[in-house]
């Protein structure tokens, strides 16, 4: 099971309440789209499945685990199987593109090499093949700032490759 959401609800501080009884669940390899107007609360239920959110009631199960029952270490190792593909990808301007596909591993490598690859990026081929599926490769070596706004899309969708999750959610 990829994830399972049952009788899940999400209320605001100031009181709105985004979402009420939501029961939904997909099993590994299968693919949803949620559909509905601006406000419905579609990105807040993704922002619960991504555990990056806690909700006011009900039940979450991800990749086979309770979020809110685990460790603190153990829940980072869940949300490191677990990719977010965001509206606006959050890139910093200065930030080179191969350095922001690279950060898609972070939650996998040991800190030595995260802080080593921020300076030398370590797996250049492997950012560049991910950007070459999105036919960016030729903008490896780019700062953020350099690129239109889907070409930013695209270089968060590269991370989210490179990050090679157990679990995609797209916004």
């Amino acid at each position: 099971m990829s994830f399972q959401l049952d009788a899940v609800g999400l209320g605001y501080p100031n009181g709105h309440r985004a979402l009420r009884q939501i029961t939904l669940s997909a099993k590994r390899g299968e693919r949803i789209a949620l559909i509905g107007p601006s406000g419905a609360g579609k990105t807040s239920m993704l922002r619960l499945l991504a555990t990056s959110l806690r909700p006011s009631e009900g039940r979450i199960e991800v990749l086979g685990l309770s979020p809110w029952e685990l460790s603190a270490a153990r829940l980072r190792r869940l949300r490191s199987r677990i990719g977010m593909v965001h509206q606006a990808p959050p890139l910093p301007p200065r930030q080179r593109v191969v350095t922001a596909v690279l950060a898609g591993r972070l939650g996998a490598w040991p800190g030595w090499k995260s802080l080593l690859s921020l300076v030398y990026p370590l797996d250049t081929t492997g950012a560049g093949d991910q950007l070459a599926r999105l036919e960016l490769a030729d903008r490896l070596f780019d700062r953020c700032d350099r690129l239109s706004g889907g070409q930013l899309q695209r270089v968060g969708i590269a991370r989210v490759l490179y990050q090679r999750p157990d679990l995609i959610l797209a916004d």
